[in-house]
């Protein structure tokens, strides 16, 4: 019996799922330090620029193959591909979601991990001791892997119930939650002496340290903060109702994930100058320095103290679950729908698979340390394998593909609404499509690989 397929049953649940599949970790502890190191509000604009030019577009892109499919995403471009090679672009997309899912729970992990230390206010204010702490935590053993699969059984446990139930009611419930921590945090932060300093350093404008490297960066934080070539934008397309508008949708989910990241830096700045620290980037920005910052900046009023770190890593650990959900989501549609079995053991396969990986990377902190694929330990080898190669991969081909291969009246029907929108919107995608994007999408590969 064929069962009619989910779709999202409002334009809010829309916007605030596929939002949260681009909101995460990285809008917290990377964009705020990439912006305050590659000239402020200069790199803002840059960054908003590219997202016009590349994000919205490469995420309409997406959408028009799930929405146009109505299946998951490897199914979706071998729909729309046939027997030709273009279909190995969904199967790449689901590869990528899961091994993503895999490294990605186990910094989730140690969220949590920090998140049951500041309730217990165990958490030491002191740089040194707190660094020590991560180093110890972190290459420890069972912990860290019971952090890992916990983290993934609570994904589980949220997108087994569905889209709309589970999904939907979930990314409703989540991204206010976020938001609202965020105003919280930023308010106590920007409370404290010296914090005007942190404000300006982040968006005053400073073209002077205006640059090719630094171009380059913002266009590869606007596609890296997007969630393009993961096939998560894809997978939800395919629950979208006739009546959703794809363009203005991306442009919305754009707007809310920029806005999310430039909230983080002004809670982060802030407290970072009111000290005098210079916060730096990756895990060690949230898992050592600001546990410092904000004991030193609240060091006259503790309790203060006590709540904003705990409220602080309560929100990195919401701004985890968003993003895992949807790449969970991508393998639980996927096997779902082609082993022909219910979505829960479609979603039991999906975190048997994404525990084995998670445990491997976060044993490979510790007791696997020695092991080294091309001189990184599993979790940075899955780090980079993903972000250097098969993101980008995975959405130049899709631009590609949508642009030039996909018959021009299904990519008309799915971005103008079957005629109901004006049809500029389609030239200007079509043209951004297959020139514009492609042309950022390799400037960002030969980027990381110092190229250029």
């Amino acid at each position: 019996m064929q069962h009619k397929r989910a779709n999202f049953g409002s334009r809010l649940g829309i916007v605030l799922a596929t939002a949260g599949s681009a909101v995460g970790l990285g809008n917290i502890w990377r964009f705020p330090y990439m912006t305050g190191q590659n000239g402020g509000a200069a790199f803002i604009l840059l960054y908003i620029l590219f997202v016009f030019l590349l994000g919205i577009p490469g995420m309409v892109a997406e959408f028009v193959v799930g929405r146009s499919a109505q299946t998951n995403a490897a199914r979706a471009y071998n729909k729309l591909a046939g027997r030709t090679p273009w279909r190995v672009i969904g199967y790449l997309g689901v590869f990528t979601s899961m091994i993503i899912l895999g490294f990605y729970a186990v910094v989730a992990g140690w969220c949590m991990q920090y998140l049951i230390v500041s309730l217990t206010g165990g958490l030491e204010t002191d740089a040194t001791l707190v660094a020590n702490y991560f180093k110890d935590y972190s290459s420890g053993t069972w912990v860290p892997i019971l952090w890992t699969i916990g983290f993934i059984i609570i994904t589980h446990l949220v997108v087994v119930r569905g889209v709309r139930n589970g999904i939907e009611k979930a990314s409703k419930l989540l991204m206010p939650m976020l938001l609202v921590l965020l105003i919280l945090l930023i308010v106590a932060s920007c409370m404290l002496p010296g914090a005007i300093r942190g404000v300006e350093f982040l968006l005053k404008p400073d073209f002077s340290q205006l640059s090719p490297s630094v171009l380059l960066e913002a266009l590869g934080q606007a596609f890296f903060s997007l969630s393009l070539g993961t096939a998560c934008l894809c997978t939800y397309a395919s629950y979208f109702g006739r009546n959703t508008n794809l363009s203005n949708s991306a442009f919305q989910i754009a707007m809310l994930d920029t806005i999310v990241a430039i909230l983080a830096g002004l809670m982060i700045f802030p407290a970072a100058f009111s000290v005098g620290v210079n916060p730096d980037s990756g895990p060690s920005l949230i898992f050592i320095t600001l546990p410092s910052v904000f004991g030193a900046a609240f060091s006259s009023a503790p309790v203060v103290g006590y709540v904003v770190s705990v409220l602080f890593y309560f929100l990195l650990a919401l701004a985890a679950l968003t993003s895992t959900i949807s790449m969970h989501e991508i393998g639980t549609a996927f096997f779902h729908e082609e082993l022909k079995v219910s979505r829960g053991k479609g979603a039991i396969i999906v975190t048997a698979i994404c525990c084995i990986i998670g445990v491997f990377c976060s044993l490979s902190m510790g007791s696997l340390s020695q092991v080294k694929l091309l001189g990184m330990n599993l979790l940075d080898f899955c780090d980079s394998l993903t972000a250097q190669i098969m993101l980008p991969l995975g959405a130049l081909l899709t631009c590609l593909f949508v642009g030039w291969y996909i018959p021009r009246q299904v990519v008309s029907d799915q971005v103008t609404n079957w005629g109901t929108l004006s049809s500029w919107r389609l030239k200007v995608f079509l043209f951004v499509v297959r020139f514009i994007c492609p042309l950022c999408i390799i400037s960002i590969f030969m980027h990381q690989f110092g190229i250029i």
